[in-house]
């Protein structure tokens, strides 16, 4: 839902700044370099008014650029911003013991992540001390529909209300796991709620596992997931169900208690 404008939105709003914040946008969301043309087509001005944008954002430590000048990519005080904001979200501080216990226990990296619009925001990434890694990093981001999170992150949510919610989404084959439209979709998030964790093999990416649980808040409502992932390399197959999804289950309680839910 959209915020409604204040009644002095023309005076008071700054098109400079929200070019120069939609450029950090564009560039994060791309996932790579771009050049200046590539940022002035997405953002939809002309190649001038892209390289004055893109100069300040740099004189300021915002993008970074390779030695020809010719890529930009985000730069490190973006990325102490990003940072400041994860480090002051508190769940964060409630589930670094736990996910540090969990990832003892089962050898296998832990993860911390909420929803953030369609999107998994992973918040915490515990890293393994085994040679079994996961490749997931700190403030990555996944499409909600498409991972085991996601749909645990979806489960407060009625089927009609996640329809409404991706309606205008065309879902992105990841896998051969990925819901095809919002039905499966719905299908998954019930499954997921119903069990109250998933267990994943391949399901986001060829040759990793993962085993997901939710977080509750005090008033139940699904404020975060966490996860183990990992190779499938990390993992005795034989012992998901009596090992890894208990421990991963009894974990996400122990934050939700944290947080002043009642189990």
């Amino acid at each position: 839902m959209s915020e409604e404008l204040h009644k002095n939105h023309e005076r008071y709003f700054v098109p400079g700044l929200a070019r120069g914040l939609r450029v950090l946008e564009i560039i994060a969301e791309a996932d790579q370099p771009l050049t200046i043309a590539e940022i002035g087509k997405k953002l939809g001005v002309s190649r001038s008014s892209a390289f004055r944008i893109t100069y300040t954002l740099k004189h300021l430590g915002f993008l970074a650029t390779d030695k020809g000048d010719k890529l930009y990519d985000l730069g490190p005080r973006v990325l102490g911003l990003g940072f400041s904001y994860l480090n002051r979200q508190n769940i964060i501080q409630i589930a670094k013991p736990h996910l540090e216990r969990l990832r003892d226990q089962t050898e296998v990296s832990s993860h911390l992540a909420i929803r953030e619009g369609k999107e998994v925001l992973y918040l915490d990434n515990i890293i393994s001390k085994t040679s079994f890694v996961s490749n997931i990093n700190t403030g990555e981001r996944r499409p909600v529909y498409a991972s085991p999170l996601g749909w645990m992150l979806l489960g407060d949510l009625s089927p009609s209300e996640i329809a409404e919610e991706f309606r205008d989404v065309a879902f992105r084959m990841l896998t051969e796991h990925t819901p095809k439209d919002v039905g499966e979709l719905s299908e998954n998030v019930c499954a997921a709620r119903e069990r109250g964790f998933v267990i994943s093999r391949g399901f986001v990416q060829r040759g990793g596992s993962t085993i997901t649980a939710p977080v509750f808040d005090d008033s139940g409502r699904t404020v975060a997931v966490i996860d183990i992932s990992g190779p499938d390399s990390g993992f005795n197959f034989e012992r998901m169900e009596s090992f890894y999804a208990p421990a991963v289950v009894a974990a996400a309680e122990e934050i939700s208690r944290n947080l002043g839910h009642r189990i």
